[in-house]
């Protein structure tokens, strides 16, 4: 609704609300002079039961709760006493020419009515009191600050939720590890001819405080991840894939529980295995030195000076002959 409209419905109720004061003003002073209120009191009496009346209605528009059904209940009796009253004023043709009067012919009834009509002014004074205590009292509606906004559910807020800020805070212990795709090489380009002129320097602005993540709750045993555990042969199997190209000063169990994906305590167990492992074949090639075979030489041949390769030609025919 419009601030116009409203303005013009809460105006009707007013006047509305006066004319029923006035109708019910002519028996209300009545009733007050067939007990003896002298015209002064007479004429304020109505201001005492339907005065409060309007009081008990602002007042439960303004607290909670149980404060709230109290300023009700004033308004409800108030209402049944004033009608009760307005029923008499019906009855009894005597009271409209004002002066004192019974207000039934049954005694019992008349001494009923005379104390109601006398009560009403001393339960104004304690309820009105009560009432306006309360109010000065009442405290303030707890707003919606941050800190609620965050430990209530996104069902509870009455608005559409943020699919990355309700993502659930729970990480499944061995999660698969997906491999980031390698960025493509970028290719030279040609220097520009002309330098394009610089762009003014803008003024660099603070970076935005990130919004808390709500919290989520434990994650029900029904909505996790349900991934095969691992066993140990799996697990070396794929530590040793992992880090066959690692140095063995690189092998820590801080490095393998990131890389593997799991606890610290099986980090460690595949950190010793495989540092064992490749301290093994170091300690093969770098053990106590083997003594060698004994080498036979081979024979050499012994050297009985030049040979003679002379040949003895016979000097004389006598020598050929013998």
């Amino acid at each position: 609704m419009s601030r116009a409209g409203k303005f013009w419905l809460i105006l009707g109720l007013l006047a509305v609300a006066a004319m029923a004061f006035r109708v019910s003003w002519n028996a209300l002073r009545d009733i007050a002079a067939a007990i003896g209120a002298d015209p002064t009191a007479a004429t304020v009496y109505p201001l005492v039961v339907d005065g409060l009346m309007a009081l008990a209605l602002v007042v439960a528009l303004v607290l909670t709760d149980a404060d709230r059904k109290f300023a009700l209940r004033v308004l409800a009796g108030y209402t049944a006493a004033s009608l009760v009253l307005n029923y008499v004023h019906g009855l009894v043709p005597t009271l409209h020419s004002g002066g004192r009067t019974r207000l039934a012919e049954w005694a019992p009834a008349h001494w009923a009515l005379v104390l109601l009509a006398s009560s009403l002014p001393v339960g104004s004074i304690y309820f009105g009191s009560d009432l306006v205590a309360k109010v000065l009292h009442a405290k303030p509606k707890a707003d919606k600050t941050p800190e609620i906004m965050m430990n209530r559910s996104v069902s509870d807020q009455h608005e559409p939720g943020n699919a990355e800020q309700n993502e659930s805070v729970w990480q499944s212990p061995d999660p698969t590890p997906v491999p980031t795709p390698a960025a493509p090489a970028a290719e030279p380009t040609a220097a520009p001819v002309e330098q394009a002129p610089a762009e003014p320097t803008r003024k660099p602005t603070a970076p935005t405080a990130a919004r808390p993540r709500r919290a989520t709750g434990a994650v029900p045993k029904a909505a996790r991840a349900t991934r095969p555990k691992r066993t140990a042969e799996e697990l070396l199997a794929e530590a040793r894939s992992a880090t066959a190209d690692w140095p063995i000063a690189e092998l820590t169990a801080d490095r393998i529980r990131t890389t593997v994906r799991t606890s610290a305590e099986n980090a460690r167990i595949l950190r010793d295995t495989l540092t064992a492992e490749r301290a093994a074949p170091a300690a093969v090639t770098e053990g106590p030195e083997r003594p060698a075979l004994h080498a036979v030489p081979d024979p050499t041949p012994v050297d009985d000076g030049p040979a003679d390769t002379t040949t003895d030609v016979p000097d004389s025919a006598e020598e050929k002959a013998s």
